[in-house]
């Protein structure tokens, strides 16, 4: 962590310095993964590399990286890193930041990555803006250190950091509404109703483009950011990378109170495949991540079918408002109507929620208002 904390301190002086320090917005190259290498990208990961000879890493993945690399054959640690998040932000003074985490080595170069993401034993961000935050959480809590650029030393500012429960804010890119799958559309329309849908509440929108930016807002008043898989060619299985950015992001969300998914399965049940894999990626205050996985319980089926149970959801209630009735059809799919209906009555009674069924037999399909 001194190594890293030093390579942060450099880093920071460097990106101070804007313009003076060069182009550091300009584009260099691609990396594996097809984005955009700016020059700040590849001097990050160049800094991080050089500081932790001899620190007891002996893996070194980083997002810029093809593949693993070797720094120190005698090290017991493994090393995931993206070292300059939110390139994009660079030439327009936008804080940008660093996400880093630890696992010990084991099995060889990528087997030390390509494992359960569960078996991380430390996770930080560093947020370089108006001033330099180091967030780090071994897991049992998250401390919260700022850099003194006169010193060039970072101080323990705050300990054992909770995300906010109750904050009336998401963050999307709502660019790409037509994108979207059907949950998150929904939940998207809901929010932007306000207080004329069934959340009751009126909300406000953000979007930095920053990840590191966006997770520090929600650590420190609250919230949800969602990156969803969409339509598009090459979002289709989500766009942010577990190994470098979701698993660590999600493993602080956890040990902060708050959670992560990829809107139907959590984060941090997940096993990283390849270096590069990409995921959704949703995460905030733990019951605003629980909504949203509300949202693709109900609209993608889940639990609805014979060796399955619906979870229990906090606030569905809200969600099957009078506002938001819930229509259930049936055809061929090989579940019976029999079991459809009372799979619907158990999540009804579970939630004391009072409802009426009106099943469609194939003698009144015909008369049916439409």
């Amino acid at each position: 962590m001194q190594a890293i904390a030093e390579a942060a301190r450099d880093l920071s002086r460097l990106i101070a310095r804007g313009p003076h320090a060069g182009a550091l917005g300009a584009e260099v190259g691609q990396n594996l993964g097809g984005d955009g290498q700016k020059a700040l990208d590849v001097l990050a990961d160049g800094c991080f590399r050089t500081a932790l000879t001899g620190s007891g890493v002996r893996y070194y993945a980083s997002e810029e990286q093809d593949g693993v690399v070797e720094i120190d054959p005698a090290g017991t640690l493994a090393l995931a890193i993206d070292p300059l998040d939110g390139s994009s932000n660079i030439d327009l003074n936008i804080s940008i930041g660093t996400i880093f985490s630890i696992y010990p080595a084991a099995g060889g170069p990528e087997a030390s990555f390509l494992r359960p993401v569960n078996q991380q034993i430390a996770v930080s961000y560093i947020l370089y803006g108006p001033h330099t935050a180091m967030i780090v959480s071994f897991g049992q809590d998250v401390k919260h250190y700022v850099l003194d650029p006169e010193t060039g030393d970072f101080h323990l500012v705050a300990a054992g950091v909770k995300v906010a429960p109750g904050a009336k804010e998401f963050a999307i890119n709502a660019s790409n509404y037509r994108h979207w799958p059907r949950p998150v559309r929904a939940y998207f329309d809901d929010c932007l109703v306000g207080t004329e849908g069934p959340r009751g509440s009126n909300f406000n929108m953000r979007w930095i483009a920053s990840l590191v930016a966006e997770t520090h807002r929600i650590l420190t008043r609250g919230g949800i950011f969602l990156y969803p898989a969409d339509a598009r060619k090459g979002y289709e299985r989500g766009r942010l990378r577990l190994l470098y950015e979701c698993a660590p992001i999600a493993f602080l969300m956890r040990a902060a109170g708050g959670d992560a998914t990829t809107g139907t399965e959590s984060i941090l049940s997940l096993a990283v495949a390849d270096l590069h894999q990409r995921v959704p990626f949703i995460f905030g205050s733990a019951e605003k991540v629980a909504r949203i996985e509300a949202y693709h319980d109900l609209l993608n089926g889940r639990g609805f079918g014979p060796f399955r149970q619906p979870r229990s959801v906090p606030g569905l209630r809200e969600i099957m408002s009078k506002k938001h009735p819930i229509i259930s059809v049936t055809g061929s799919s090989g579940v019976s109507t029999t079991t459809v209906k009372t799979t619907f009555d158990q999540i009804f009674r579970r939630e004391g929620i009072s409802a009426v069924s009106i099943e469609e037999t194939p003698s009144t399909a015909s008369t049916a208002p439409r």
